[in-house]
């Protein structure tokens, strides 16, 4: 089967966008390591129910445990031929009020969304250089948000924590080219539980986007399994939201 030998790192995975990508890479033939913070339970739950797949539990805010992470899959299964970035932390602040965007909040955000992706691929960068081949290059895949691009998002600083992913992309795109491909998606609103009470956002969505709604987690997965299976492209950023930054 194609990728059968191949092992793919989906950090923050036992739900929401993460899940839906390790599942759809899990059928596309790869060996998926599934990973969270907390839900430890889940996480062995859907570890038991893939083949050939584990779990590994790692809090990210700590870079030490996310060299860990990155030593635990190697250790087990001696490559890695793809790393998706998908954990990441968020923060509910008014753009307008600039006290209560702390630095300490800008420090956690970073912590997570910016320096464990920068830690991982840092830490896995050589045995993705080593696993790439004229078949199938080695894949590094970052999920940002539409915040990211377009001054939107639930506060400043997660949206800058977005922004800096996406460009750290696009520079990791040239750095680490042609044996290892970089790219972004940037998710605008996914129908997850997290953003079960988000009316707001659900409402825009409804009206103002083209397809007047938001994504499923599997629509967002099936862009990942794309660009992970392009032998060419590097240094995207996807913005998945519905058509939305047309309005």
């Amino acid at each position: 089967m194609k990728n059968s030998n191949r092992v793919a790192l989906v950090t923050g995975s036992t739900s929401g966008i993460g899940k839906a990508i390790a599942l759809q890479l899990s059928d596309d033939g790869f060996n998926v390591v599934f990973h969270s913070r907390d839900s430890i339970e889940e996480g062995e739950r859907l570890a038991a129910s893939v083949p050939k797949a584990t779990y590994f539990q790692a809090d990210l805010s700590d870079q030490k445990q996310a060299k860990k992470l990155a030593s635990n899959v190697l250790s087990t299964y001696g490559r890695i031929d793809v790393l998706v970035n998908n954990a990441g932390i968020n923060a509910m602040i008014p753009h307008d009020s600039l006290k209560e965007a702390s630095p300490k909040v800008w420090r956690e955000l970073y912590e997570v969304n910016v320096i464990a992706p920068w830690t991982l691929i840092a830490e896995t960068e050589h045995a993705l250089r080593q696993s790439s081949c004229s078949d199938y290059t080695s894949s590094i895949v970052n999920i940002s948000s539409h915040a990211g691009v377009r001054p939107k998002g639930a506060s400043i600083p997660y949206a800058a924590s977005k922004a800096s992913l996406n460009h750290m992309t696009q520079l990791l795109a040239l750095t680490l080219s042609p044996e290892i491909r970089v790219n972004a998606i940037a998710p605008g609103l996914v129908n997850t539980p997290m953003t079960e009470k988000w009316t707001d956002a659900r409402k825009l969505w409804a009206e103002k986007s083209p397809m007047k709604r938001g994504a499923q987690p599997a629509e967002i997965a099936h862009v990942a399994s794309m660009l992970v299976s392009s032998n060419y492209l590097t240094g995207e950023i996807i913005l998945v939201d519905g058509g939305l930054n047309l309005t």
